[in-house]
């Protein structure tokens, strides 16, 4: 009984540390959000397009990463559900965001499944992020500027 608590607690820990982070990034608050993750922690992207980094490792390269994600998209994380795994500290998490493209003022919607692993403190120490760079690209895309796949999209430095 002991270790299914246990389980329990860390599974409860986990997820929690995902409802923060989408928390913290909707409300651009950068600072606060680093502080969910390990030092060497990694941000994964594996449909990242061209000029979009696949990998952030650090810290230091994920406030970089996302210190303009405030002044490009003003979103709200909705409809998050959780699916629960045989390791406590892994989380698996279905979510939309729903919100404005602040450069251009289009909607952005998007639909994103996130894999994430915490350590023993519940700090993330691996995020695998799938969401869909094209409905970035096409949010951040002027009306007055066809869509263009080649088109690499950036919110950090």
């Amino acid at each position: 009984m002991t270790a299914q608590k246990n389980d329990a607690d860390r599974r409860a820990a986990a997820q929690h540390a995902v409802a923060e982070h989408l928390r913290l990034t909707a409300a651009g608050h950068t600072e606060e959000w680093l502080k969910l993750f390990t030092p060497d922690a990694v941000l994964e992207f594996p449909y990242a397009p061209d000029g979009m980094p696949k990998q952030v490792t650090g810290r230091d390269a994920l406030r970089a990463h996302m210190s303009g994600f405030p002044e490009t998209f003003d979103v709200e994380f909705v409809d998050l559900v959780f699916h629960d795994t045989v390791d406590p500290s892994l989380v698996f998490a279905e979510f939309r965001s729903t919100g404005t493209a602040l450069p251009t003022g289009k909607p952005y919607e998007q639909t994103c499944i996130s894999v994430v692993r915490t350590n023993g403190d519940a700090l993330i120490t691996h995020y695998l992020d799938y969401w869909n760079p094209l409905v970035a690209i096409e949010a951040l895309t002027p009306n007055d500027v066809s869509s263009d796949p080649d088109r690499s999209v950036t919110f950090g430095s």
